[in-house]
């Protein structure tokens, strides 16, 4: 596990500890900014939306904001009123130890469903909050939100005098809708609301929403961003630049540690009618757990993907004699391998990455989604998950 230290950008501090959620690893982060943010954020559509998504979003809807809390080990999700009033006191509460309005502070969660927080250990621990706050390290906070993460995900890059951070979290329950599992980014550069709405956006479905674990989308998927302008204005292709940096490290380090994967595994679909039909494909293929069984097993059959690609029974002009399939450079149909290239093959899924590309010959269009291998590991997670 890396404990490099991740500065925040310019203006932002952390207040991070652990208040007994569930055990004695941090699980309260806040996040703050020395000065008012423009910011942008992305939700689950689950129709099981927590209170810390119903709140956030309603806090969002001006654009700004001052500061975040995350309490992790515990969703709150469907603990009704009673859970989104205990929603409501830790923002309050958070407001008046930042010294901003409620309606600057944003909430995530993230754990168990069905639970509501322990309040009095969320009250007394946020009793004991001082400021200033004393964290500027970015690897902390990623470490807080932390539920079955196997190690902290963080990312930065620069644009011109401004730094974007971001920190994520998240291995199971990963399959994004609009947003994705926990992940914030923080920037000093100043950008208008609409630039950075756009960019956000933008960066978003080309990153977090083409990242899949299990085909199962969180209840709390929660992704925002926060721009305090601390350092100035950027050029704007540069800092869109940057974030999509930063989120993609981010997407591929939460596809490589999904829960009991051993293997990072990429889809490229190219070729495709337009990008909706390539994207759909190439998520078709990721999520077949038998393409994924195989890929733990080094297995080289090829034909769980055209099994895969087959499926995709919509998409009418997608034609078996045009369709090309490859691993890696070798190329497996139709122009099929003998014992030595599946030998070969063998020996490629073995790797710690491995990449399948997928030609449709539909059209010019292409995408990228990332996975991760199926493994015993994630059905013992997940069996003993609340035990």
């Amino acid at each position: 596990m890396s404990e490099t230290v991740v500065p925040l950008p310019r203006g932002f501090s952390a207040h991070v500890a652990n208040i007994g959620i569930k055990d004695a690893t941090d699980d309260l982060v806040i996040v703050a900014s020395d000065r008012h943010c423009r910011a942008v954020g992305m939700f689950t559509k689950s129709r099981f939306a927590g209170p810390s998504v119903v709140v956030s979003r309603d806090h969002l809807a001006d654009g700004t904001s001052t500061a975040v809390v995350v309490i992790s080990k515990n969703a709150n999700v469907a603990t009704g009123a009673d859970g989104l009033a205990d929603a409501h006191e830790v923002v309050e509460r958070t407001a008046a130890i930042v010294g901003c309005s409620p309606s600057d502070v944003l909430i995530a969660s993230t754990g168990v469903i069905g639970r509501r927080y322990p309040m009095d250990r969320v009250r007394a621990g946020l009793g004991r909050v001082t400021t200033p706050f004393a964290t500027h390290d970015a690897t902390a906070v990623a470490t807080a939100i932390m539920t079955t993460d196997t190690h902290p995900k963080v990312a930065s890059a620069t644009c011109g005098e401004a730094t974007v951070v971001g920190v994520a979290k998240g291995v199971g329950m990963i399959e994004p809708d609009m947003a994705t599992l926990i992940t914030m980014l923080f920037t000093d550069a100043a950008v208008e609301p609409q630039d950075l709405q756009d960019i956000f956006r933008g960066v978003i479905a080309r990153t977090f929403n083409c990242v899949s674990v299990d085909t199962d989308t969180s209840t709390s998927d929660t992704a925002i961003i926060l721009a305090n302008g601390a350092s100035g204005a950027v050029d704007l292709v540069e800092f869109e630049k940057a974030v999509e940096s930063v989120a993609l490290a981010l997407t591929k380090m939460v596809a490589r540690d999904g829960e009991g994967a051993t293997k990072l595994l990429e889809v490229h679909v190219d070729r495709a009618l337009d990008r909706s039909q390539a994207k759909f494909v190439a998520k078709s293929i990721v999520n077949s757990p038998l393409v994924k069984t195989a890929v733990h097993g080094a297995d080289p059959n090829w034909g769980r993907v055209a099994m895969a690609v087959g499926k995709c029974s919509q998409y009418t002009d997608i034609e078996e004699d045009s369709v090309v399939i490859r691993f890696g450079d070798q190329e497996l149909y139709p122009t099929q391998v003998d014992a030595t290239g599946l030998a070969t093959l063998t020996q490629y899924l073995q790797g710690e990455e491995v990449v399948i590309h997928v030609s449709l010959n539909t059209g010019d269009a292409e995408a990228t989604v990332w996975g991760c291998d199926l493994s015993d590991g994630y059905v013992r997670i997940n069996a003993d998950y609340t035990t």
